[in-house]
């Protein structure tokens, strides 16, 4: 578990399963990325402790005064080089936006990537999503001209790189 700037981070629990379905479906469809091609229709979404007890996997939770307001993860690519993971539904609610939180989840994504084995991380977002696309940017990632693996999220239109 980690404290900073009002926010913690800790690993998510099945107690954390519904209010992390709720902050994807509150969250993707207020950058137009609803339906069929996007992470929101992934089964594991109702899931995600589940899914991410699985090996070479995590996804971590941020807190604020004891309620989850956002989450991401790292997970093999699907259909990827084995040193390939995949950075994975980093979403915020609106009040966890702008703490630094999103600094603080990504640097400690990636050093579970690295902890977990894998080389390079990968990861998917659209047109529109800038603060994400700056805030990876920030940390390293390079933009890829065409995506890899195969993650079923066709909708997405933007992909990045780096090393772990």
């Amino acid at each position: 578990m980690r404290m900073a700037s009002g926010f913690r981070i800790r690993p998510i629990e099945p107690r954390d399963d519904a209010a992390v379905a709720a902050i994807i479906r509150t969250v993707m469809p207020e950058f137009g990325a609803g339906g069929a091609g996007f992470a929101i229709s992934d089964a594991e979404v109702d899931a995600m402790s589940a899914a991410y007890a699985q090996a070479r996997c995590a996804y971590f939770v941020v807190e604020i005064d004891g309620k989850v307001v956002g989450g991401c993860g790292v997970a093999p690519l699907q259909h990827g080089e084995p040193d390939i993971c995949e950075l994975r539904k980093m979403y915020f609610l609106p009040p966890a936006r702008g703490l630094g939180a999103g600094h603080a989840l990504l640097t400690h994504c990636l050093a579970t990537a690295h902890a977990l084995g894998f080389r390079r991380c990968y990861l998917e977002t659209l047109t529109g999503m800038d603060a994400a696309q700056h805030l990876y940017r920030r940390h390293g990632f390079t933009p890829l001209c065409a995506p890899l693996g195969k993650t079923g999220h066709h909708g997405c239109d933007r992909w990045f790189i780096r090393a772990v």
